[in-house]
């Protein structure tokens, strides 16, 4: 059973079609959309602030999502992967957003929708990534502009396929 855990008088709310990974930790006032998934070892920390999940939300092992007290909140719109190691802290993301393995996205960034922020990127405090980019780099920068082929092939295979994966976990 994950660790789920009211804070400050607000709980998770964790929608019936999404999937908890046993030693993942969910704590305050987070809100899920449907078919989520959160991975081995995530943490999704809105204790000091609200986050949010679009709908199809993947959070891979390992990873961190968190806000700023009274400063930011966290939001992933529809369709977000976050990648295994990923910090991802008092941000806005957009719809069809790939966060690569071991990136890291400051506060008060925004990721427009259709973006792919590469593995390792580190994007620095108010950084605005233009819908339909590709960033990489410490600090990220835009590299390229996301084709219909990235898009198809990284961006919605990927969240399709942790639909498929958390599907194929079994409770015993």
């Amino acid at each position: 059973m994950a660790l789920i855990k009211k804070c400050r008088g607000k709980s998770p709310q964790i929608t019936k079609s999404s999937w908890i990974a046993e030693n993942a930790t969910l704590v305050g006032d987070l809100k899920m959309g449907e078919n989520c998934s959160v991975w081995f070892n995530a943490v999704v920390r809105a204790d000091v602030n609200s986050i949010e999940f679009g709908d199809n939300v993947n959070i891979q092992d390992g990873a961190v999502i968190h806000c700023t007290y009274k400063k930011t909140k966290t939001i992933l719109g529809n369709n977000v992967s976050v990648g295994h190691n990923a910090n991802v802290h008092g941000c806005t993301v957009g719809e069809n957003v790939l966060i690569g393995m071991g990136s890291i996205v400051m506060d008060n960034c925004v990721i427009e929708s259709n973006c792919i922020i590469a593995a390792g990127a580190v994007l620095l405090e108010n950084t605005l990534v233009k819908s339909g980019s590709v960033w990489a780099g410490v600090p990220a920068k835009k590299v390229k502009d996301l084709s219909p082929e990235l898009f198809e092939n990284e961006v919605k295979r990927i969240a399709k396929n942790y639909r498929m994966y958390a599907s194929w976990m079994e409770e015993e």
